[in-house]
């Protein structure tokens, strides 16, 4: 048997990758997995990926060929790669490119490599209705109103469509970069964030597509850089207004535009300008239980020519089905993360567009662009009488008991003390578990209640350094830029929520000017079902390689 032992990689049946950190050629190897394979879980020394029909497809369409993936994994394997593997990966990636979606004067056309996969495609009932009429055997004729909605059907059937069918100009937009900020300071953008720029931007269907980079990494400027780079009129949806205003702060530091250029859409204020804001709350909001969402009509108001999804694997379901009416417009999702707790990853792939870069956490710490951070677990126990009541109560009680037990005051009060000097969050599920803790410990506390004048003024304090302790409810998961914030408290989550914890652990990862390091700490009740979530959380912190540590309280 064939038998590298210098070589990285264990090419398994199953189609799962594993990969030895420890091996001289490593980072060729793990750089050469991303453009095919999703990471699933990344420990101290053996990486797990796994090559799926979507990560070949986002391969496919960014130019990559299945001899490309094959000659990869034979060259770098350890061991034979299994004989089936290199059949696999042809077959998946073979049927992306052979429907393809092209402009035909006002309709689109669908064609197809042969007869018998177009005879394939019109048999299949949810399809042959938006297949109007057959031009000859290999193509029909599709209108540009199903166009989104046909290739989210055909992709979730394992027949992913090739979109060359071009994109409409929106408005034309004057605006460039601006080489310095408002404090004259000079910034440029970071190597990584060009090239995302370009992958973006450039080859076969570029001008849709998602970019994946960790929370502190940048992701903001790459949109506007994208704006830049494309010049014309562009919406932005945010997760909530704090990323808003955020957002809006950016774009007018870092480009040329004023701020009379770039209007808000809010519950308040409706300005439709060069750059528009908005938010997917009030972009689904509905005004009674089964209506039509009353502020849809935002995406056909203006001539946008580029629509920037921020956070995309957040995407609600009602935008998923405009966003198919839209795809006449270039499209950029941002993301630290594709994972979706829905499992609607192929939505994203089909309507927003494939991933057009990812580049890993750990390699982007190792050249000090985001904070090394370590992971810490703090098992908390009940009380004697607070377990009596937990093992008499319902799934449900003990669920909310665990994450609100008492004893996790004294934690905080210790950890305040040992971070005295840093600028710590506290991260909390639960409101009156956070309003007992700020008045203990004497830290204001932001919630979703929180009336935007206070929260932006609680913000800036504590940007200042005016106040060291701030609290944070869910609020806090999003698109919350605190630069100073070194240490994270997260008393309490939301059951296994990955993206919960990919969000809250980004919220100290942004880069320190002097010790560029942070500590995330969980807060779980020892012996109750918070064990079990905190596990499925870990998940996350294990699959981008954080050292992660569980301690005991006394």
């Amino acid at each position: 048997m064939r038998y590298i032992p210098e070589n990285p990689l264990i090419v398994q049946g199953d189609h799962t990758v594993l990969i030895e950190t420890m091996s001289p050629n490593y980072e060729e190897a793990r750089d050469a997995l991303l453009a095919f394979a999703e990471l699933v879980k990344s420990p101290e020394y053996v990486h797990t990926w796994r090559i799926t029909a979507l990560s070949l497809w986002n391969a496919a369409a960014s130019g990559h060929t299945a001899d490309e993936v094959i000659e990869t994994l034979t060259r770098l394997a350890k061991y034979p790669v299994p004989e089936h593997i290199p059949t696999s990966i042809r077959d998946k990636m073979s049927r992306y490119g052979t429907l393809r979606l092209t402009r035909d004067g006002e309709w689109l056309r669908l064609e197809a490599d042969d007869a018998h996969r177009m005879t394939e495609i019109r048999h299949m009932k949810a399809v042959k209705e938006l297949l109007p009429a057959s031009l000859d055997d290999v193509s029909s004729r599709v209108s540009p109103r199903h166009r989104g909605e046909l290739k989210q059907l055909l992709t979730s059937f394992g027949h992913p469509v090739q979109d060359l069918a071009g994109y409409e100009d929106g408005d034309p937009l004057e605006m460039s970069l601006s080489p310095t900020l408002s404090s004259g300071e000079p910034w440029s953008l970071r190597g990584y964030q060009v090239e995302a720029v370009d992958a973006f931007s450039e080859g076969a269907g570029g001008g849709s597509g998602v970019v994946v980079l960790p929370c502190g990494a940048g992701k903001t400027l790459v949109g506007i850089a994208a704006m830049a780079r494309l010049g014309m009129r562009t919406l932005i949806l945010c997760t909530g207004h704090t990323a808003l205003l955020q957002w809006k702060r950016h774009v007018i530091e870092h480009t040329t535009l004023t701020e009379d250029q770039v209007g808000e859409y809010t519950g308040t204020t409706k300005q439709l300008r060069e750059v528009t804001l908005t938010t997917y709350q009030l972009l689904t909001w509905r005004p009674s239980k089964g209506a039509t969402p009353a502020h849809f009509r935002l995406f056909h108001e203006a001539n946008w020519g580029l629509v920037i999804y921020d956070e995309v694997h957040l995407l609600p379901a009602p935008i998923f089905r405009e966003t198919a009416y839209l795809q006449a417009r270039r499209r950029l999702g941002l993301t630290a993360t594709l994972v979706r707790e829905d499992g609607r990853e192929a939505d994203v792939f089909s309507l927003v567009g494939p991933k057009r870069f990812d580049v890993p956490w750990k390699q982007l710490e190792h050249q000090g662009w985001i904070a090394a951070a370590t992971c810490i677990e703090i098992r908390v126990p009940f009380s004697d009488a607070d377990r009596g009541r937990y093992v008499t109560a319902s799934a449900r009680s003990q669920s909310r008991m665990a994450s609100s037990n008492p004893r996790k005051g004294k934690v905080v009060a210790d950890l305040l003390e040992r971070h005295q000097d840093d600028h710590v969050v506290i991260l909390g599920t639960y409101l009156d578990q956070l309003n007992w803790l700020s008045r203990q410990y004497d830290f204001p506390i932001i919630t979703g209640k929180t009336p935007m004048a206070e929260r932006d003024a609680l913000f800036s304090q504590y940007r200042s350094g005016a106040i060291r302790v701030i609290g944070l409810s869910r609020v806090g998961n999003f698109a919350v830029d605190l630069p100073a914030a070194s240490v994270a408290i997260q008393i309490s989550g939301t059951f296994g929520s990955r993206q919960e914890e990919a969000q809250r652990l980004g919220r100290v990862l942004r880069p320190k000017k002097d010790d560029n390091t942070a500590i995330f700490y969980t807060l779980v009740t020892a012996d109750s079902r918070e064990v079990e979530y905190a596990e499925r959380r870990q998940r996350f912190l294990a699959e981008q390689g954080y050292p992660y540590r569980i301690e005991l309280s006394s």
